[in-house]
């Protein structure tokens, strides 16, 4: 069974390589793993994963969203395993193959996550951009066929909100990993916030999310490891 810390991923969504060795001295020892996304990944190149490690990190997600046609995203998580990642993700909206091709070449065992529907878009923003409108008012039925896709094509898990994870492991079972980002404790005011689908630690974990992903109410409070804890404490609440 996991420490509840365990299940918090905490995103490195900056840019800078001094502040992303800060965070990781201050929270190595209060979440699970660190998330490296497009900013900090573009920015500062692939040896802040190393870095990172020797600082302390005990794990690395590679949030990079690889999207492009099926060789060359399988080509490009081939390079992505060589950092040794824990999880690397892929978006899963152009079908099995692209999914497919990283997945039957997989040597270092890096976990692949799916891309179901972003936490910023709610179903209004799905029908503006052209989707079927049956997903207008049910944007669950559009994360539950892109969790089958990614199921399909021998993906370890996928990337949802928290309002979509009890249904997913019903559908699903434990064997699929849920990684919950859009993550906002009850306690913690996040001002302009630019996601749509957001849930409690509490509720995420309690429905089934392996990992949940919280930035915001961690990287702004006075004590960010003072945060992390009590996020730590919110979860321990419901295991």
């Amino acid at each position: 069974m996991k420490a509840p810390k365990d299940y918090i991923i905490f995103p490195l969504d900056i840019s800078s390589y001094d502040e992303a060795i800060r965070y990781v001295k201050i929270l190595k020892d209060h979440v699970g793993l660190f998330k490296v996304g497009l900013e900090l990944f573009i920015s500062q190149g692939p040896a802040v994963l190393k870095a990172l490690s020797e600082e302390g990190a005990r794990g690395i997600f590679l949030d990079l969203k690889l999207h492009d046609i099926p060789a060359t995203v399988s080509r490009a998580f081939q390079a992505a395993t060589k950092y040794r990642p824990v999880f690397v993700t892929i978006h899963c909206d152009e079908g099995e193959a692209i999914l497919n091709a990283a997945a039957q070449d997989n040597p270092a065992g890096t976990k692949i996550l799916a891309i179901t529907v972003l936490t910023s878009l709610s179903s209004h923003n799905l029908a503006s951009l052209g989707y079927d409108p049956r997903f207008e008012n049910r944007i669950i039925d559009l994360v539950l066929l892109r969790a089958g896709i990614a199921w399909n094509a021998g993906c370890h898990g996928v990337v949802c909100s928290g309002r979509e994870v009890a249904i997913i492991k019903k559908e699903f079972g434990d064997d699929l990993l849920i990684v919950a980002p859009g993550i906002r404790p009850l306690w913690g005011e996040v001002s302009q916030d630019d996601q749509a689908r957001i849930v409690t630690p509490q509720r995420a974990v309690r429905d089934g999310a392996d990992y949940i992903v919280v930035g915001r109410p961690i990287r702004d409070a006075p004590d960010p490891a003072a945060a992390a804890q009590r996020i730590a404490e919110d979860i321990a609440s419901v295991l």
